[in-house]
């Protein structure tokens, strides 16, 4: 698997020169190059490239904000400048590129996390410095966040009557808006159910390893834990793991939640070991590729839903729909029809249907 990790990756990262008169974008991935997430996150991306006719070169930095930004500043500020920059605003990093960007040419996009209410105050006041930035595209993370609590509780509840339960939750990173907009709807959805007990919420950094640390001290110190809540797989993967130590059995005496599309949630889904999914997000950026490619043709995105948008892409995922995403995901068969999402020719009206079901529906 690794090694197919790094053949997609030296295929992605070809340098723009190799490639004319095309649209040139730069993807900076702020995830690790063998990462299975942001992997298939740029691996969607490229299909979409491929399919518009355009040039997509992506770097990753690694989890690291420090290598985001010097990234930033060679593209931006170097003699070979991409047409468009796509990034993340991982850990608050966004204002920054957008300074660095001022009288760079090139144009700006943001995705899967967007500017926090501080960081638009912020940024408004000089937002004519900015004229590069043209957009940006988040999802429904706090929506994401909410169904997967509710889904806990519904299937706990099948299981048979409970008074209280104990639930214990494993967000990401504190200063990644994504993680918090996540844990915002969990909050919600616990308002919702008085019967669960949130016993606590620890912050497991997106890392498998630090969350089966931390599960360990939370299983022994709430014994009767019924729900596990986390905001990615491999804090779930974790949390199982210590579970599985403790003598407890995934899907049976204790059920978990997950968030992505890798093949070990997938399969987990499947097997019941994880009772909620929650999916659809690693699309984000093949549909900002198609707003781009518009904007490329001189066609104005902002007419159709604005220049910064919310997908709804995330939802739950069924054992059906698992089964048919990690066909899609383990042949990397990303074959849509990315040109026919193009607002060209289409009426004001148009609504760009970007959409996890596009994926699910294809053959």
């Amino acid at each position: 698997m690794l090694k197919f990790l790094r053949q997609c990756v030296v295929v992605l990262c070809l340098p723009f020169s190799m490639v004319a008169h095309s649209a040139t974008v730069l993807f900076l991935n702020p995830g690790n190059a063998d990462e299975t997430f942001w992997v298939s996150y740029s691996q969607f991306m490229q299909a979409a490239a491929q399919d518009l006719g355009m040039h997509l070169e992506v770097q990753y930095a690694g989890r690291s904000p420090d290598k985001s930004i010097a990234q930033a500043r060679a593209a931006l500020q170097g003699a070979r400048r991409p047409d468009y920059l796509i990034f993340v605003n991982e850990q608050y990093i966004a204002p920054q590129i957008l300074r660095l960007s001022q009288g760079s040419g090139v144009k700006l996009f943001m995705v899967h996390n967007g500017l926090t209410r501080e960081q638009i105050q912020m940024v408004g006041t000089d937002a004519g410095n900015y004229s590069g930035w043209v957009g940006s595209m988040v999802t429904n993370d706090e929506e994401g966040g909410y169904l997967m609590l509710n889904e806990l509780v519904r299937q706990h509840a099948a299981l048979g009557p409970a008074k209280t339960l104990d639930l214990v939750a494993f967000s990401g990173v504190k200063n990644t808006p994504a993680s918090r907009w996540r844990e915002k709807g969990m909050l919600r959805a616990l308002r919702e159910h008085p019967q669960v007990r949130l016993r606590q919420m620890v912050y497991g950094e997106w890392s498998q390893q630090r969350a089966y640390e931390q599960a360990k001290q939370l299983f022994k110190r709430y014994p009767d834990t019924a729900l596990v809540w986390s905001a990615n797989d491999e804090m779930a993967f974790g949390a199982m793991h210590a579970a599985q130590e403790a003598g407890r059995v995934a899907g049976r005496d204790m059920l978990f939640s997950a968030v992505n599309s890798s093949i070990p949630a997938l399969q987990a889904r499947i097997d019941g070991r994880l009772s909620a999914l929650v999916a659809g997000h690693f699309t984000l950026g093949g549909w900002a590729m198609v707003l781009l490619n518009d904007d490329a043709k001189g066609i104005d995105f902002t007419r159709f839903g604005g220049r910064d948008r919310l997908v709804p892409l995330l939802q739950l995922i069924d054992v059906d729909q698992a089964r048919h995403l990690l066909s899609i995901t383990r042949e990397q068969h990303y074959q849509l029809p990315f040109k026919r999402f193009s607002a060209q020719g289409k009426p004001d009206s148009y609504v760009y249907p970007f959409s996890l079901k596009s994926l699910l529906q294809a053959p």
